[in-house]
């Protein structure tokens, strides 16, 4: 199986993934999907924050956000959270829960599971038991029209290549970003879930499926079992 990589200028992080990159990329419709999910003022623990994207948007709408990620090069971004670094399944803040834990960047998709299943299981000990845990997985759409291509988004140019389709319901690419003269590449694979995957690997970690949060899918809701 294929690992994720990524290569271009400025640090990697241990997960393979460009700082310098991330600090560019803005946050889109992220805050908000968030933001409404959650409440106002809930309190929001975001795991794979990087360097802030993310994060800076829920502080801006009134969160306090505890943001959790692997590098300390990310995590130098980070401006009014407090920050924790850590492997996302390594993550025990002891008796602290959340009113939400976001699982972001399409981490539920990787393809073999068994890190999903470890970043589910973290979600479900830091949610609180009347809290959610907001997940975003690659739109199930995506899988069957992910092909060669590209596009250009707030300066960036985005290309798609080397699409791969090794397994049923799996998908290898290679993505490129680039900015001016700089040029970042970044491998990935991901899995498909179709709504019983889903429901398992949710009930597996001791959460339950509570809806969709866009009409693509891609945001979806959870809570601890014993609430539904």
């Amino acid at each position: 199986m294929q690992k994720p990589h990524e290569t271009g200028p400025g640090a990697i992080t241990p997960d393979g993934c460009a700082v310098e990159l991330y600090a560019r990329l803005p946050a889109r419709r992220e805050p908000g999907i968030i933001h409404a999910a959650a409440g106002e003022g809930a309190t929001i623990l975001e795991l794979g924050c990087g360097t802030g994207r993310v994060t800076h948007p829920l502080i801006a709408l009134g969160h306090a956000v505890t943001a959790v990620d692997e590098s300390p090069e990310m995590l130098e971004r980070v401006r009014g959270a407090e920050t924790v670094q850590a492997k996302i399944e390594d993550l025990d803040l002891g008796e602290r829960r959340f009113g939400a834990v976001v699982l972001g960047s399409h981490f539920i998709s990787e393809p073999s599971g068994v890190l999903a299943a470890a970043w589910l299981a973290t979600c479900r000990r830091h949610v609180a038991d009347d809290g959610c845990v907001l997940i975003e997985q690659h739109s199930p759409a995506w899988f069957d029209i992910a092909a060669d291509g590209e596009h250009e988004r707030d300066g960036i140019t985005f290309r798609l290549r080397d699409v791969t389709r090794p397994e049923p319901e799996v998908v290898y690419a290679t993505i490129e970003y680039q900015a001016g003269d700089l040029l970042w590449s970044q491998t990935f694979g991901s899995r498909r879930l179709d709504d019983a995957a889903l429901g398992n690997l949710l009930g597996a970690a001791g959460l339950a499926f509570d809806g969709y949060l866009s009409d693509d899918h891609a945001w979806l809701r959870a809570v601890p079992a014993a609430s539904m």
